[in-house]
């Protein structure tokens, strides 16, 4: 049984400045499918190698494949089921999966827009897919399709989704196969090393409003850190690995796994070899102030910080529980511990102004993070806040999604004064780290970054993909007024979706008494995240590993976009 695997070829002009990312997913798929016993599997990375449709047209026919799979998080999605419109003209025979946080969530429009997909694979796809190609294999698809669980499909013109399926409980167990990849073209722009975005963690505690990953992944599960590490050694020495980026939401909330997880890359030596990136929240670094030094020391050079928003009205609305006087801080404490810092700004609410733009931007002045980034809100479709915002939603092409188009209008400015503004503040910020920090402050490693990341910087500015200015015809200031963002006004939330968000909406409000009963249970927990004094002690997450559920159905992939730290998608 041949798979083919397709990365879709879908470009922002936002993480990708840093670099090209390798799709860590089809690593992971991979490898429980060949776990499985199903071998032969390729992959086609459409994304690096700009594969047109006619391209991948051939490339299906040559293999002929038995199935062809693809992912997609919401701004990909149009291109994904592109991918299997052309997959269903090239090799007819092929069933056609698409998997992903989008298509697991709205599995309802992507089925009623997309008649070329055949099966939906909802949530965490490892297990669901092996079971799904045994069923191909065995020819009884058609068949076994109802009894799989976490799959969606269509069957005698209704949408049928079946039993959610349970989380890979024996997380230890998955054992990626990063060899279908191809390393060279997979590199780390501020360094120019090659970049692997592995994985520790799955799922959040936490539920910020705007974010999808404690909906997808549903239950927090942490590797065991010496796995890790072994995969890590691989990713170094078999593919000469120089750089990785944690894919997890937030790699230090098991405070006791991370730090196992420092003293085993430590004790192989690996700092000397690889550095690192992560995400991770203000209130985490606040608590682990006397062990950034061993942080650093195992290699860890750079975290992106989700200090949000300036105001804190904005900080309370996503859920965030932390503080804006926080933010300042855990910088300051990172820089001491010669760790870069990268400050992330939400902007782009109804509520902004020139003024709460000209205040992030004060903010980051301030703070005086190495890098800085301001993302558009962007509410996704299956998050509570998009649903909260109602017909304060306008745009519904999803390829939009991506954080540097500007999804919501605010009231006080157009979408390109909006994005004017953040271009302002990138211009100010930048050139004075360009003029006065990076070539001076600092010597070997550290101006070596910096002066890599003003590299990444300039290089997608003179391309003009930074932002996709290029594309929406921004030049400056004097284009503003004329810029155009390129919106397909003819999509719409189909019918059969809007109906199962207004089922959930009628779950969710009568299991309201039940979920304020857990979250008070909880209430610990919710402190672990930022606004109180308190942290869970390293044995309660030990321990119950801080399981949340929710009363919405259970990602961006992940939640943020970063500029320098991609998606944890």
């Amino acid at each position: 049984m041949r798979i083919v695997l397709v990365h879709p070829n879908y470009h922002s002009g936002g993480a990708e400045i840093a670099g090209n990312w390798p799709p860590a997913w089809v690593a992971y798929l991979a490898g429980s499918a060949k776990k499985a016993g199903f071998t032969d599997i390729h992959f086609i990375d459409a994304m690096t190698n700009h594969v047109d449709d006619e391209e991948l047209a051939r490339r299906l026919k040559e293999l002929k494949p038995d199935l062809v799979g693809v992912t997609a998080i919401t701004p990909s999605i149009y291109t994904a089921e592109r991918v299997l419109e052309v997959a269903e003209e090239a090799v007819p025979d092929a069933l056609r999966v698409l998997g992903g946080v989008h298509a697991t969530f709205m599995y309802k429009q992507v089925l009623a827009e997309a008649p070329q997909v055949d099966v939906i694979v909802r949530g965490e796809g490892e297990e669901i897919f092996v079971n799904l190609l045994r069923a191909v294999e065995a020819g009884a698809f058609q068949q076994a399709r109802h009894e799989i669980k976490g799959l969606a499909f269509r069957s005698e013109g209704k949408i049928i989704a079946t039993e959610a399926a349970p989380t890979v409980k024996d997380i230890d167990a998955i054992d990626p196969d990063w060899s279908l990849l191809e390393w060279p073209k997979y590199s780390y722009v501020p360094l120019g090393v090659r970049v692997a975005i592995p994985n520790m963690a799955r799922g959040c505690p936490f539920t910020c409003s705007f974010c999808s990953q404690w909906k997808f992944w549903r239950d927090y599960r942490v590797r065991d850190p010496k796995k890790v590490a072994d995969e890590i050694e691989r990713l170094v020495e078999e593919h000469d690995v120089g750089f990785f980026i944690l894919a997890d939401e937030e790699p230090t909330i098991n405070r006791k796994k991370f730090i196992a997880f420092c003293e085993e890359l430590i004790a192989r030596g690996l700092p000397d070899k690889v550095k690192w990136g992560i995400n991770t929240r203000v209130t985490d670094i606040l608590r682990d102030e006397k062990y950034l030094p061993l942080y650093r020391k195992a290699g860890l050079v750079h975290v992106s910080l989700g200090t949000e928003a300036a105001a804190q009205l904005k900080l309370d609305r996503f859920n965030k529980e932390t503080k804006v006087e926080d933010n300042r801080r855990a910088i300051e404490l990172l820089r001491n511990a010669d760790i870069f810092t990268e400050a992330q700004f939400i902007v782009g609410l109804e509520n902004e102004t020139a003024e709460t733009l000209e205040e992030t931007y004060q903010m980051a002045k301030d703070w005086s993070p190495d890098l800085a980034n301001w993302s558009m809100y962007t509410p996704w479709p299956f998050t509570p806040l998009f649903q909260e915002l109602g017909d304060k939603v306008e745009v519904f092409d999803f390829s939009k999604y991506n954080f540097v188009t500007p999804i919501m209008k605010p009231e006080a400015m157009d979408r390109g004064e909006l994005l004017d503004g953040v271009m302002k503040n990138y211009r100010r910020f930048y050139m004075s780290k360009a003029l006065f920090h990076y070539p001076w402050r600092g010597t070997g490693f550290r101006r070596r970054y910096l002066l890599g990341c003003l590299k990444a910087f300039m290089k997608a500015g003179f391309q003009r993909t930074f932002y996709d200015l290029g594309k929406v015809g921004y030049w400056g200031p004097q284009t503003k007024k004329k810029v155009d963002f390129q919106f397909d006004d003819t999509r719409r939330i189909a019918p059969e979706q809007t109906d199962d968000w207004q089922a959930q909406a009628e779950k969710t409000r009568k299991h309201q008494a039940k979920l304020a009963e857990f979250q008070a249970a909880k209430k610990e927990a919710v402190k672990a995240c930022g606004g109180g004094d308190d942290q869970l002690s390293d044995d309660e997450l030990e321990a119950a590993d801080v399981a949340v559920t929710s009363a919405s159905p259970g990602g961006a992939p992940k939640g943020k976009t970063f500029t320098l730290i991609p998606p944890a998608e």
